[in-house]
């Protein structure tokens, strides 16, 4: 029998098994519908601004519920944030990982996250943005994440990357 023709290397093993965490963005709307759940759960008497007044009444009930609405909306809404390269690491070490443990490049050798290749290989240079770039896209045998992961975890990964190459992994 004849032997089987040569392959592309194996894609990253992440790409395969992807593992979902529990995101900052879930975790902004699991606070949001318990905060809504609350306030709605609290009730209060109404009464009469004055008296023979009938048609507007005050009530506690409805002013819970706008405060809680507000602040539903400011947790859900796409907020600008500093990236966290603590929790990029938790993120990284369970989606990054199996191909690039320790700054390395386990499919392709020389593209590591070291310093000197990101600055080589990593289009739009050695910065946070490309690295999230490179991270939502994905490009050659790495897959892309940004279907998998929140813009906010990927940024978390990003600024990760840069830190520990700076430091030298």
């Amino acid at each position: 029998s004849a032997p089987p023709p040569p392959s592309r290397p194996p894609p990253c093993p992440s790409a395969r098994a992807p593992v979902k965490l529990l995101t900052t963005e879930m975790l902004a709307k699991i606070s949001a519908l318990a905060l809504v759940g609350s306030a709605a759960a609290f009730t209060a008497p109404t009464m009469p601004l004055r008296s023979g007044a009938s048609s507007m009444q005050m009530s506690a009930q409805g002013n819970a519920v706008k405060v809680a609405a507000a602040g539903a909306a400011l947790l859900v809404a796409a907020p600008a944030f500093a990236a966290d390269s603590a929790a990029g690491e938790k993120i990284f070490t369970a989606n990054c990982a199996a191909c690039h443990a320790g700054g390395k490049n386990s499919v392709v050798p020389d593209h590591t996250l070291e310093k000197d290749a990101i600055e080589k290989f990593l289009t739009g240079g050695f910065n946070e943005k490309a690295v999230a770039t490179q991270v939502t896209n994905g490009k050659g045998a790495m897959p892309a994440f940004g279907g998998r992961l929140s813009d906010e975890d990927i940024a978390n990964v990003a600024a990760f990357v840069i830190e520990s190459s700076e430091e030298g992994w």
